[in-house]
């Protein structure tokens, strides 16, 4: 075991050594959207879906008329959300749009499901936005006040099931708490967690045998960043360089130094059937990351790791991972990842291997200015831990991949109508046949006599075991503006079976109200009628949530 972890060392060194001298390429950023959440006297703040590269000192835009005009100086930031003070004479409001400077986009969290939003034009050619924070940078200090910001939210929800058929009524519960507290007491320690508690009417025998039944915590971490370019994490936390990782139970450590990121983690796995803390699944594992970026403000990352995972203090897995993203050209994006097995332990013999167990592929091209495609490939093969499904390596070690392909296009050709379409291919060698499946849509903001959004579309699935057919409708509208909200949706699903005789025909309806009931508080309700022939489903969700 020392050998082969001793050429384990050489082999990162190796390559790391080798990415550090090689990586280089070029990409495209984006801007990222945001809205102001709240306004505090000349404290304005801005909402983002995360904050990872926006850095204290730097300029928020608004659009005006097609052009990014600098508004508001970054002046503290969490993890989602800027405090900001206004640099322009405009009038801000809650809800009003905002937009990043020029960054990556996170390739890592996007879903090709979501329809892309299309872009505001950049601003002109003329230097003011790097000028500002050129001039800034030798501020920061002045500008990075350390001040405690706590935020968060608690919702409780329940769900609730009505049917005429055997068995069918059920109730659930559901409690969540998320907290994000920045610089605790003025200092550079942050905390933030994440942490649901579900229960149904039947389980409170499994709860009370084990909490982790009901309880799961997601993130629990607290953060220390004695400077801003170093960080130190102690807890439960997905590393959104290894993402694919998962969360990790332990100490992370990161450093940067100019394009260089590297990060050492040690700690355990949650544990693979309740997700509670289990220090018999031990990880360890290092990774380092460059950032290339030229004059012409194209960018790419490359971040590469190895990862060892253990059980009960033997090897259960040891493999390494690669992430890049790259923009090939303008308005072309690439995103891939690989993941390639380093140890296998068959009948009792260990040895080194290199075997590719994960890849994935995106791409994407705006061809216009309101005008998108993107293509997608994924070939996933079981991954094997040899400890800790040793009882099924046979069974496992059969190469069973599973190949998928995925297309969209997506075209607004104005500024209230948005069309889309996507098909996707999935093959796997022990299915008697591909699954395919196709879906469109047309959705259109605010129909003239009714003022709400409307989507119509249309989904068509094939696999070995049924062929069906789904079509929807759904309205949406702000039936009091800022305050009351409402939606409807109808689907009609048809599904054949292929290996019993008849078909699903189903009625699907669903009826949702949001209430803002003060500015942090709000509640909704959620019906949802199933109709076929024989059963009739009822379910209703209510959901009340509070932010502070």
């Amino acid at each position: 075991m020392r050998t082969k972890n001793k050429y384990l060392k050489y082999f990162v060194f190796a390559v790391l050594s080798i990415m550090w001298i090689t990586a280089g390429a070029q990409t495209t950023e984006e801007r990222r959207e945001g809205k102001i959440s709240y306004i505090s006297g000349n404290s304005i703040y801005v909402k983002f879906d995360n904050t990872d590269n926006i850095k204290i000192g730097d300029t928020l835009f608004v659009n005006k008329n097609g052009v990014a005009t600098p508004a508001l100086l970054v002046k503290n930031l969490s993890s989602i959300s800027c405090v900001c003070e206004p640099i322009s004479n405009a009038n801000f409001k809650v809800d009003d749009k905002i937009l990043s400077p020029k960054i990556v986009i996170n390739s890592t969290g996007e879903k090709v499901e979501t329809p892309i939003i299309e872009e505001v034009a950049d601003e002109t050619d003329n230097g003011n936005e790097y000028q500002l924070k050129d001039e800034q940078k030798s501020d920061k200090k002045q500008l990075k006040p350390e001040i405690n910001d706590i935020y968060g939210k608690l919702s409780i929800s329940s769900y609730s099931g009505f049917s005429n058929s055997p068995g069918g009524n059920s109730q659930r519960m559901r409690y969540t708490f998320s907290m994000n507290a920045e610089n605790i007491a003025n200092s550079k320690v942050s905390a933030e967690t994440y942490i649901s508690f579900s229960h149904r009417d039947n389980n409170w025998g499994d709860i009370q045998n084990n909490i982790f039944n009901g309880l799961k915590i997601y993130n629990l971490a607290i953060k220390y960043q004695p400077v801003e370019s170093m960080k130190i994490i102690l807890g439960r936390k997905i590393n959104s360089n290894i993402s694919n990782l998962g969360a990790i139970d332990g100490l992370q450590a990161e450093k940067t130094w100019k394009s260089i990121i590297l990060g050492a983690f040690v700690g355990s796995r949650p544990d693979y059937q309740d997700y509670s803390f289990n220090l018999k699944l031990l990880q360890y594992g290092g990774y380092v990351a460059h950032v290339y970026k030229n004059k012409s403000n194209r960018q790419m990352k490359t971040t590469f790791a190895i990862v060892e995972q253990q059980n009960n203090g033997a090897t259960d897995r040891r493999f390494a991972y690669i992430q890049h993203y790259n923009s090939l050209a303008k308005n072309l994006y690439f995103f891939g990842t690989a993941e390639m097995e380093l140890y296998q332990n068959i009948n009792g013999e260990k040895k080194s291997t290199f075997n590719f167990t994960n890849l994935y592929l995106m791409i994407r091209y705006k061809i216009l200015r309101n005008l998108s495609v993107s293509g997608s490939y994924s070939n996933r093969t079981n991954l094997i831990y040899y400890e800790t499904y040793k009882d099924f390596v046979d069974r496992l070690l059969e190469d069973e991949a599973l190949q998928g392909y995925r297309l969209r296009i997506n075209y607004r050709p104005i500024r209230k109508l948005s069309i889309g379409a996507w098909a996707g291919y999935r093959s796997r060698k022990d299915d008697p046949s591909p699954t395919k499946n196709a879906s469109a849509y047309i959705s259109y903001s605010q129909v003239p006599g009714i003022n709400a959004s409307a989507t119509i579309s249309a989904t068509m699935l094939e696999t070995a075991y049924l062929k069906g057919n789904i079509y929807s409708l759904r309205l949406s509208k702000d039936i009091i503006p800022g305050k009351l909200y409402g939606s409807f949706v109808y689907r009609y699903v048809n599904y054949d079976y292929t290996y019993t005789e008849g078909n699903d025909l189903q009625h699907v309806g669903d009826i949702n109200i949001s209430w803002r009931i003060y500015k942090k508080i709000s509640f909704s309700v959620a019906y949802e009628g199933q109709f076929e022939n024989s059963f009739t489903y009822n379910r209703i969700y209510a959901n009340l949530l509070t932010r502070f």
